[in-house]
């Protein structure tokens, strides 16, 4: 069974497409897993996945037409029984695959259309025009194809309705890579964030936190891994602390987080946009999986996480106050640190891990190779089991 997995966006060896689905699909006797994607690194092999690469296109537009373009070329190419889709702009593309005949899975890692609501970059005025005219066009294309993987709970309600078959894989993450990096007894004023870098996501107020935490831990250190405009970063006041800050730009996911092993807590600041109230955002996970005391966004679906395992801290993501308030006493109470560091390891072990997800992955590939009529997912029915990952509605 040829498989082929296509993004023009992401990187090479993203976290779910590479490290977890291509990955896990590998490992299956039988299956040929190619990975295509547009970064101009050239071709590789890894993991037992073919990686191709069709070179790199600067500018959205050329993304969006020009490396598309490319993309399906080299799909058509492999020539391939399943290709799972990574990027709304590759949707066209899925269609001309099943024209040809091919069979078509769709990964939706955003809802897109809820977050456009909140793009800057658009006119105000048009946003919620542009919102329901993608949803539309989403309505119209996606159920031509022959599996909708949804990476959240919270998208069930909008993708739910869809006349295809649908399955959640949540992104959780993997126990034994991540074994390496779990320190319960962690000394230093360090505190760590692993992710995009931007306003909202806490960026300002996580500054802000950490002025006021400097007064007390004059050498505390923040460890920020991830993408970030040099502009913002230029705009925001952080002379006060540019020692106490330190920015590494995009690191793979393992290399990243060499840097957490004598952090105090991880932080995951998002504010309270529509899309992220309803999102889990990995790194809460990925932090629990390594033993690292949480300090996350007060939102319900965090609540049922971190309060319920006892793990960490929410806070209101806007006050920087209490944000610094809840680091100060995970550095002042190393006890009641190591205990949630130990009880976030303990509840990713056992409820919030990929190998659970990996099933379910493995049983859509299984159903449309049986030409099952329907997965293992059935639209809005269906929501997770495990305590404190339900449909968030």
């Amino acid at each position: 069974m040829n498989i082929t997995h296509l993004t023009s966006v992401h990187p090479r060896y993203d976290t779910r497409i590479f490290l977890k689905e291509c990955s896990s699909l590998a490992k299956i006797e039988g299956y040929r897993v190619n990975l295509v994607v547009a970064d101009g690194k050239g071709d590789e092999e890894k993991n037992g996945v073919k990686i191709h690469d069709v070179g790199c296109l600067p500018g959205r537009l050329n993304r969006i037409f020009r490396t598309t373009k490319n993309v399906y070329k080299k799909a058509l190419e492999l020539d391939s029984d399943i290709y799972h889709l990574h990027d709304p702009e590759l949707i066209p593309v899925g269609l001309k695959l099943k024209k040809r005949g091919k069979r078509v899975i769709f990964d939706v890692h955003e809802n897109i259309a809820k977050q456009m609501i909140d793009k800057d970059y658009m006119p105000k005025a048009m946003r919620n025009i542009i919102s329901k005219l993608y949803r539309y066009y989403e309505k119209k294309t996606l159920n031509k194809f022959d599996y909708i993987v949804l990476a959240e709970n919270s998208y069930d309600k909008d993708y739910g309705k869809l006349s295809v078959n649908i399955e959640i894989i949540l992104n959780m993450p993997q126990i034994e890579p991540l074994g390496k990096f779990v320190n319960f007894k962690r000394e230093k004023a360090e505190l760590f964030y692993i992710g995009g870098i931007s306003k909202n996501r806490g960026i300002d107020v996580i500054i802000e936190a950490v002025k006021i935490l400097k007064e007390k831990f004059p050498a505390i250190l923040l460890h920020c891994i991830g993408p970030y405009d040099k502009i913002l970063l230029e705009n925001l006041e952080i002379k006060d602390v540019q020692d106490n800050i330190n920015f590494y730009g995009r690191l793979q996911l393992y290399e990243g987080l060499n840097y957490s092993i004598n952090a105090k807590a991880g932080l995951s600041i998002l504010k309270p946009i529509k899309n992220y109230t309803e999102s889990y955002s990995t790194k809460v996970f990925e932090y629990m999986a390594i033993g690292l005391p949480v300090i996350t966004s007060d939102f319900e679906i965090y609540r049922k996480i971190i309060q319920k395992n006892n793990c960490g801290i929410c806070v209101n993501p806007e006050n920087p106050t209490e944000i610094a308030e809840a680091i100060e006493y995970i550095i002042s109470h190393p006890k009641e640190a190591e205990e949630m560091g130990k009880n976030g390891r303990k509840a990713v072990e056992e409820k919030y891990n990929w190998s659970i997800e990996e099933k379910k992955l493995l049983k859509v590939y299984e159903d449309i190779i049986s030409g099952s009529k329907r997965g293992s997912g059935c639209g809005s029915e269906c929501g997770r089991e495990s305590e404190g990952v339900k449909d968030k509605d």
